[in-house]
């Protein structure tokens, strides 16, 4: 007999097994399914609500911080090296401070920056609205009663040069934003001579990416203090340790209670075609034989089973994602693979013990009905 017909014939022999013992077939199928869109919609939200987790802790501005240990802040070397080692592996933000006065010889603390960088990397702060056009500044709800000007104009005043400025808004994070007074950097600089002597980094990626670009701060800037804002940091690899840890626990429980139910499907399976098997054997079929048709038949179902069940983890995650996270949780195709070879392993292993008691079988006792 040609190998084809003898695939042709055995592929065939699978499908009338299924056919006439529907009930059995659907039971270990719809426990593949359910193993495999458990663990379909855990990996999605492993592999996407992380991403979306460190989007999230973005916004709450930077987790490194780089400081001038001199009073004239960076030099251009400094400035150039720092801005090359953070390329596109962060949002990085200058920022350059001076005690300035106020027309009643107030303290006020006066901050230039990039108003635009400092909007995108402190998207939490409560800004009722941020300077437009030079002249303008943003100023802390506590530094706005110090200066107490009705008009919203106002005037500082360092080492002698007085500024003017209108007030474009408000800002409120019950820190020490609330006591300072933002305007454009280059206005700053023109008016107090003095360049950005901090850089406030948002740094992107896993926590060892956050971590590398910290060393590499500390290494190419000897000179000046590079830390890591530790509530931002810690509490990023907290939530994320969790997360990660909850959504593979819940996957493997779900995985392996199904495995269960696989391995109490096939017992009871082979059981009740222990005749059919019986006269196989008196036939002249070997062990083996026997044991690739069991084989067969389990992996068949675990294919099935994946595809089916990836769909369905699929909308599941999706429907999690929208329900907890508000946001819509992206399919990830590369986590099929796993899916598959998983459901293959989990139901090949649960045909470990039916296959077994396969070869115990006496062809003999069984037709006699013993």
């Amino acid at each position: 007999m040609r190998s084809g017909t003898k695939t042709a014939m055995y592929f065939r022999m699978l499908y009338r097994a299924a056919m006439l013992r529907k009930g059995q077939a659907a039971s270990a199928l719809t426990a593949i399914i359910v193993a495999a869109a458990a663990a379909t919609a855990m990996l999605n939200l492993y592999v996407d609500v992380q991403a979306k987790l460190r989007k999230e802790f973005r916004n709450f501005g930077a987790n490194i911080v780089v400081q001038s240990k001199s009073q004239q802040g960076f030099s251009p070397a400094e400035l150039q090296t720092l801005k090359s080692s953070v390329g596109n592996h962060g949002l990085a933000v200058p920022f350059s401070y001076a005690v300035a006065r106020d027309e009643r010889e107030q303290a006020v603390v006066a901050v230039g920056t990039d108003l635009d960088l400092a909007r995108k990397l402190n998207p939490w702060w409560s800004v009722s609205a941020w300077p437009a056009a030079s002249g303008q500044a943003l100023v802390g709800v506590r530094a706005e009663r110090v200066l107490g000007s009705s008009d919203k104009a106002f005037t500082l005043s360092f080492e002698g040069k007085r500024l003017q400025l209108q007030q474009a808004g408000t800002v409120r994070t019950g820190a020490g934003e609330d006591s300072r007074v933002y305007i454009s950097l280059p206005q700053f600089q023109a008016w107090t001579g003095l360049g950005p002597t901090a850089f406030e980094i948002a740094a992107s990626g896993t926590s060892d990416e956050v971590n590398a670009l910290l060393h590499k701060l500390q290494q190419t800037l000897p000179t000046a203090d590079v830390h890591a804002v530790r509530q931002v940091t810690e509490g990023e690899a907290n939530v994320l340790g969790k997360t990660r840890s909850t959504l593979l626990s819940s996957a493997a429980f779900i995985v392996c209670t199904a495995a269960l139910c696989v391995l109490a499907t096939l017992m009871g399976w082979v059981f009740d075609r222990r005749r059919d098997f019986a006269i196989m054997k008196a036939l002249g079929a070997s062990d083996g034989l026997i044991a690739m048709f069991v084989a067969g038949e389990a992996a068949a179902l675990a294919c099935v089973g994946a595809i089916a069940g990836f769909a369905a983890g699929i909308g599941i995650a999706a429907l999690i994602g929208r329900l907890n996270f508000n946001a819509p949780i992206s399919p990830q195709v590369r986590v099929f693979p796993a899916v598959l070879i998983g459901a293959l392993v989990v139901t090949l292993v649960a045909t470990l013990l039916p296959l077994r008691l396969l070869r115990r079988i006496q062809p003999a006792m069984i037709l006699r009905g013993e």
